[in-house]
């Protein structure tokens, strides 16, 4: 299958689980590619954000907590950077902070902005994938380079029980290119 239709099919996957929620700017009306994947995720599960990514991590930390399975989108790693806080000090370390009492599964699903057929400039098409897998101990960052890892990425992050949550980072320029 193609990339765009591997997330959709991971998307439609996840949505069918009771646990899970999807949070975000563009999940609930038209905004980036990624609204696409999400068509068939039922309406009640896509929960629109304003434009407060460091809130939408807290709030997907304090779902988490609460017994679901928060899908948080960033369309760009350049707006999953202005959460970095709950991040790197809250979510990744709430187990370890907990003695293991508290262990939050978030899957936090970003993107590497495209450049082609428009580059949208230096501020929307970061990698920051290496830089931030350093900065965690708790929380696993795959980046999805070819679409047969897809599917697999988003059933790993859903089904462990490790305790630990996942970093899902797409290719923007992929959905129309593989």
């Amino acid at each position: 299958m193609k990339y765009a239709e591997e997330l959709k099919r991971a998307m439609t996957y996840l949505g069918q689980d009771k646990r899970t929620i999807f949070l975000g700017q563009a999940v609930a009306y038209p905004g980036t590619a990624m609204t696409g994947t999400l068509v068939d995720v039922p309406k009640a599960k896509l929960v629109e954000f304003p434009v407060a990514e460091e809130m939408q991590l807290g709030a997907s930390i304090g779902l988490a907590l609460d017994g679901f399975v928060p899908i948080t989108i960033y369309p760009r790693w350049n707006f999953l950077l202005l959460a970095i806080n709950q991040l790197v000090g809250h979510l990744d370390k709430l187990s370890a902070m907990s003695q293991q009492g508290y262990q939050p599964k978030v899957i936090v699903r970003t993107g590497i902005g495209s450049q082609r057929p428009l580059d949208p400039q230096h501020q929307h098409k970061g990698d920051y994938t290496n830089a931030i897998q350093a900065m965690l101990i708790n929380t696993d960052v795959i980046r999805l380079d070819e679409p047969e890892q897809i599917f697999p990425a988003y059933e790993k992050a859903l089904t462990r029980e490790d305790g630990k949550s996942t970093i899902v980072v797409e290719w923007g320029d992929y959905y129309a290119e593989k």
